[in-house]
């Protein structure tokens, strides 16, 4: 327990640091980069990852990190550790002056995330979870929801058109039209209301791996599921669900029809 404790409290810190940076740059002018799969990238998503990777390395230099924006460093031999970097998780949002933008970072040993954070900068809020220490939002407790009705629950996604174009099937759409209502408060920001509580889930058509490193333990630690189409807790199924207890078998369901 003691390693995971210095692990969570260094990932809160380091991502409240990236995090302040990358409000120096939030809603002025930036010089927009469009990369090589089309998403753009600026200033503020490189200075705020190679903040936290030199923190990383100072601090455990046999560690390996996995970044959006500078790459893949592997871990030393021996070390099964490899952190993941998502320096500013819904990049259009930020440009915009949209303040639902967050700041990812995650601590994984092998395949599984053992410490998340999710950094939400322009509303002041950090949720952070590490294994056994439970879920929390600005130090406090946070869980996902009890509600079990999709006429009463709230479902999210990063984009409307990703799920028209990347679903598998129809399935979402049943569920779609039918729960209390839907919005596109996507990205990390749509995990964090699902881990505490104010949203029933939260569907990703096409994500990377850093997308949602933190995820897995985030939805875990605050009682509720991470999984991709296939129901697996996986990072690299190139989709993902985040959801409470009560509705992961009606949402599976959902996402997964049409599947070989």
């Amino acid at each position: 327990m003691a390693e995971t404790e210095k692990l969570l409290e260094f990932a809160r810190e380091i991502t409240h640091e990236a995090g302040r940076l990358t409000l120096g740059y939030f809603d002025r002018t930036l010089e927009i980069i469009d990369k090589a799969d089309g998403s753009p990238v600026t200033i503020a998503d490189r200075e705020a990852e190679a903040y936290i990777r030199r923190a990383i390395e100072s601090r455990f230099p046999d560690h390996g990190i996995y970044g959006e924006e500078h790459g893949v460093k592997d871990p030393a031999p021996g070390c099964s550790w490899t952190w993941y970097i998502d320096p500013i998780d819904g990049t259009k949002s930020f440009i915009h002056g949209v303040p639902l933008y967050s700041n990812l970072l995650a601590a994984r040993c092998e395949d599984r995330t053992v410490v998340g954070v999710i950094g939400l900068p322009a509303l002041g809020q950090q949720m952070s979870a590490a294994e056994g220490m439970g879920c929390t939002l600005n130090g406090r407790r946070v869980s996902v929801s009890k509600v079990s009705d999709l006429s009463r629950a709230v479902l999210l996604t990063s984009s409307a058109d990703y799920l028209e174009t990347r679903a598998p099937g129809q399935g979402w759409r049943t569920i779609w039209k039918n729960c209390k209502f839907n919005r596109s408060w996507g990205d990390g920001y749509g995990y964090m209301l699902v881990a505490s509580g104010r949203a029933e889930g939260m569907i990703d058509p096409i994500i990377e791996p850093y997308d949602v490193a933190p995820m897995p333990i985030i939805l875990k630690e605050a009682g509720g599921h991470f999984f991709d189409w296939r129901g697996r807790n996986s990072i690299t199924g190139g989709a993902a669900v985040g959801c409470n207890a009560a509705l992961k078998d009606e949402i599976l369901r959902a996402v997964s029809e049409g599947l070989d």
